[in-house]
């Protein structure tokens, strides 16, 4: 799956719920007195774990991982893949934790140690840290490896989280309340009907069938609905009993129309079994009768809209006739990019690609466009930002796009910020992002009180 599926797609994103507590460790000696058999034995398990590891297993892996640390504590190769199965895993607390394990255990400097262990400080905004062990990592690293490792992007993401590091923040970003929030990954909200109805996407273990993603190991995407009490001034539990949005596949909402009647998603029914899968992930729309009751999700029978690629995230101006979605099937060149297409009639002609001034050759997602056409918010991992994913904007210009805007520390964190929406009227926009718990995170919903606010 790609990205989130998104993205991740990931885009996407951890689960709180992966793993039990990992017991504290006392200091470790540098002199190894594990036999010949266990240091052998620890050697093949990390081989067998790194398999996994290449595969997106991340929780395979870990378990191979930890079995090689049992069988030779004093392996800085083990305690380092712990380091990187838990950093995949969005567990950045306990990545830094055996990184430094790592690092004790090392008899000689090692660059591949020294990028983790700035990575994890990184993603906990541990800034100074971060750049001191990304320096580090450059030394040692060979040139081939600072390529691969793209070092030179992290060094620019601290650079830049720095010199933003003492803006004002202006506006206030809440957290959504348990209701909404599970400590799996949510995101994707879209707010209807007044601001009384929203819609999101979560992977947690009520999912529909109940499937976990072979290839990330978490389980399924599924749609949650909640409403406004508006007597107790919060969001109701959510529920992924939406009639028939949800499948056994992935499915993930993105957009709703004016009137509420039409639903934009992106669903991924070719790993599960079927009468009519799609044939990767397609962008689908499902309409809302007059008894709230929402139809089976159709794929668009647009060949340039759905391919046997990644085709989903979908928004729409006002009068449904523009939508931009994201797509890679140009991935072995662009990764992913923003595409847009325009109605001929009832019927959509063809998608074709934004500009190079929008799109990079890292990966665009999670674009929103405001109801006018004017305005593109989008997510990349391509341009100057504070770590993974920032979240920017360009203006519509009519032959053009501008140039791209990074928004800032007021909606922007050293972490993946995604799938944001902005509600004028509301006064208000929503996003994803990961939240900190422990040595664990969570892609999370948050509201930023945008009162007085001006798109830049």
């Amino acid at each position: 799956m790609k990205l989130f599926t998104y993205l991740i797609t990931a885009i996407l994103i951890s689960t709180s719920a992966s793993f039990g507590a990992v017991r504290s460790l006392p200091p470790l000696p540098t002199d190894s007195s594990s036999s010949i058999i266990d240091r052998t034995a620890a050697l093949y398990l990390i081989e067998e774990g790194k398999k996994f590891f290449l595969e997106g297993k991340s929780r395979d892996a870990l378990r191979k991982f930890r079995e090689a640390y049992v069988r030779d504590k004093y392996s800085y190769r083990a305690a380092y893949w712990i380091g990187e199965a838990h950093y995949s895993m969005d567990n950045y607390g306990y990545a830094l934790k055996y990184a430094k394990i790592a690092e004790s255990l090392s008899q000689a400097t090692d660059g591949d140690v020294f990028f983790l262990i700035g990575k994890a400080y990184h993603r906990q905004n541990y800034l100074d840290s971060a750049r001191m062990n990304y320096g580090l990592a450059d030394i040692q690293l060979s040139n081939a490896k600072k390529k691969v490792y793209n070092l030179q992007q992290f060094l620019t993401e601290i650079e830049y989280a720095q010199s933003v590091a003492d803006q004002e923040l202006k506006y206030e970003r809440v957290l959504m309340g348990s209701n909404v929030n599970s400590g799996y990954d949510d995101y994707s909200a879209v707010i209807t009907g007044g601001g009384n109805e929203m819609f999101f996407v979560s992977r947690r273990p009520d999912t529909k069938g109940g499937n976990i993603n072979p290839e990330d190991q978490r389980y399924f995407e599924d749609i949650y609905y909640t409403r406004w009490d508006e007597e107790n001034n919060e969001w109701t539990r959510a529920s992924n009993d939406v009639e028939r949005l949800n499948s056994e596949g992935f499915d993930a909402i993105s957009h709703i129309s004016e009137d509420g009647t039409v639903a934009y998603l992106t669903v991924n029914t070719s790993v599960v079994d079927v009468k009519k899968p799609t044939r990767s992930s397609d962008i689908c729309i499902s309409e809302r009768t007059k008894e709230d009751r929402w139809s089976t999700p159709r794929p668009i029978k647009n060949k340039t809209i759905n391919t046997s690629y990644f085709d989903g995230a979908p928004t729409l101006t006002a009068d449904g006739n523009t939508m931009y979605f994201v797509s890679d099937r140009e991935g072995e060149r662009f990764k992913s990019d923003i595409y847009v297409v325009y109605k001929d009639g009832n019927k959509w002609g063809e998608a074709e690609k934004l500009p190079m001034t929008v799109n990079t050759i890292g990966n665009e997602t999670t674009p929103f466009i405001t109801p006018d056409n004017r305005y593109l918010f989008f997510s990349s991992d391509g341009r100057k930002g504070m770590g993974g994913y920032d979240i920017y904007v360009t203006e519509n210009l009519g032959d053009s796009w501008s140039e791209p805007k990074n928004l800032g520390p007021n909606f922007n964190t050293v972490n993946n910020d995604i799938f944001f929406k902005y509600y004028p009227e509301l006064k208000k926009g929503i996003l994803s992002t990961y939240r900190l718990q422990g040595n664990k995170a969570s892609m999370d919903i948050f509201e930023i009180l945008l009162e007085g606010w001006k798109i830049p």
